[in-house]
């Protein structure tokens, strides 16, 4: 966008692999420009991904805040929903504060969508931060079941269709591509 006028609201979603990278590659592009990135993760939290290492490479330029628990309702999910909702809420509350500094120019919400789906923040609240963000922010909202809603208020909306993936086939998710 640049650092001056009307900035985006730009959706990943989709059930397929790749709204998290996009929205990386996305960040990556702009620290080419100078600009200052915050990425907050919604759900992601208590396992370690190989863009963690990444980031702290782009810093101060990008700064990361892991807000979730981990996934909700996996197999090795052994936490109540309560700290989930109360890890989210959190996350929302860094993320608000934040982007009122108005010192970023682009602000990822990693996995915001599925928060809202599971219930672990609300759609209101999601809205409400994304009304109150100042006018030259890009914003971008990844994850799976994106609301109508959301959709409807984006600049760009892109959803990723799986048609083929390795654990089709018996394979393990794979270090360095998908975490």
């Amino acid at each position: 966008m640049g650092k001056s006028g009307r900035g985006l609201l730009i959706v990943y979603t989709g059930g397929g692999k790749g709204k998290t990278t996009a929205a990386l590659g996305m960040a990556l592009r702009a620290v080419g420009y100078g600009h200052r990135v915050l990425i907050v993760q919604f759900i992601k939290g208590s396992w370690h991904y190989g863009e963690l290492t990444s980031i702290q490479r782009l810093a101060p330029e990008v700064e990361l805040l892991q807000g979730g628990e981990g996934f909700v309702g996996i197999v090795d999910d052994k936490l109540p929903i309560e700290d989930h909702v109360a890890a989210a809420q959190a996350a929302l509350a860094m993320a608000r504060t934040k982007i009122a500094t108005d010192v970023y120019d682009l602000v990822i919400l990693d996995e915001i969508n599925y928060a809202v789906q599971l219930g672990l923040i609300t759609l209101e609240e999601v809205k409400q931060l994304v009304a109150a963000r100042p006018t030259r922010l890009d914003l971008v909202l990844t994850g799976n079941h994106a609301h109508e809603d959301l959709i409807a208020m984006a600049d760009l909306v892109t959803e990723m269709r799986e048609i083929k993936h390795p654990y089709q086939q018996g394979q393990s998710a794979k270090k360095g591509i998908d975490f």
